[in-house]
């Protein structure tokens, strides 16, 4: 058993009505065996969190936005806050995430005032780092984290920082079919804990759950899981269906 407590995260993306977000939930709760030395969390459209978080009874299933603004409130059309994410019941928020980044142009600064203002309201971020296919290879993985990480976290103190969980991506391994191979997401997460041993110290670094996304199913889950840093993962299309997923939360270490 790993020292860190496993966490398995479904972003369900712009998918799914709230019809069946909750029926998906009902149908987990049931199916998904209980373990100790795991959690998992659900993040589905901002339209369906009321509704999910209405029937979520698990203590070991959260609950987890894909995104917020970082003002609590006024004139942002189209917004949703921190505060307004608290008060539905959400544990998570994912920050940074590839595609926020990619298609919607956000910018380390703006992930970092997101991480700041989610810290505010007691929530628990999701930082998610990791580089395109063409930073892969000119050899620019580790710049690019190391990157990410400094600016997403400026600001942030020992004690906040604590409460963050990293999840390292590699752009080009979401939704292509491409995995990192274990070895290569292994080796970036040990760099992300020296980064943060760096800005932090060790005692941080060694506790901070470091998850893997990217073209996670259950065909490889096993093999990931098997890493010594990895402490999770960040599953996208292989979450949409309740099976695949609980096969994933599910996961035997190799």
């Amino acid at each position: 058993m790993k020292a860190r407590k496993c966490l398995v995260a479904a972003n369900w993306k712009m998918h799914k009505t709230v019809e069946e977000a909750v029926n998906f939930v009902k149908e987990l709760q049931e199916k998904l065996p209980f373990r100790e030395d795991r959690e998992a969390m659900i993040a589905p459209p901002f339209t369906a969190l009321s509704a999910v978080r209405a029937v979520l009874h698990r203590k070991d299933i959260f609950l987890g936005a894909q995104n917020c603004h970082w003002e609590d409130k006024g004139a942002f059309t189209g917004e949703i806050s921190p505060m307004m994410l608290a008060d539905i019941g959400c544990s998570y928020v994912i920050l940074g995430h590839s595609e926020r980044r990619h298609i919607f142009c956000e910018t380390d600064e703006v992930v970092n005032k997101k991480v700041l203002a989610v810290l505010k309201k007691g929530l628990i971020p999701v930082l998610c780092v990791g580089e395109k296919l063409e930073e892969r290879e000119a050899g620019k993985t580790f710049d690019v984290v190391k990157d990410q990480l400094k600016r997403g976290l400026n600001g942030v103190g020992k004690e906040e920082a604590s409460r963050i969980v990293i999840a390292y991506e590699p752009v080009w391994a979401i939704g292509t079919g491409r995995t990192a191979k274990p070895h290569q997401a292994q080796e970036v997460h040990i760099f992300i804990r020296n980064v943060l041993a760096e800005l932090y110290d060790n005692a941080l670094a060694s506790s901070t759950r470091i998850l893997y996304g990217g073209s996670v199913k259950p065909e490889n889950v096993d093999e990931l899981m098997a890493e010594q840093d990895i402490d999770g993962l960040l599953v996208g299309g292989a979450s949409l269906e309740v099976d695949s997923f609980c096969r994933i939360v599910s996961y035997r270490a190799l």
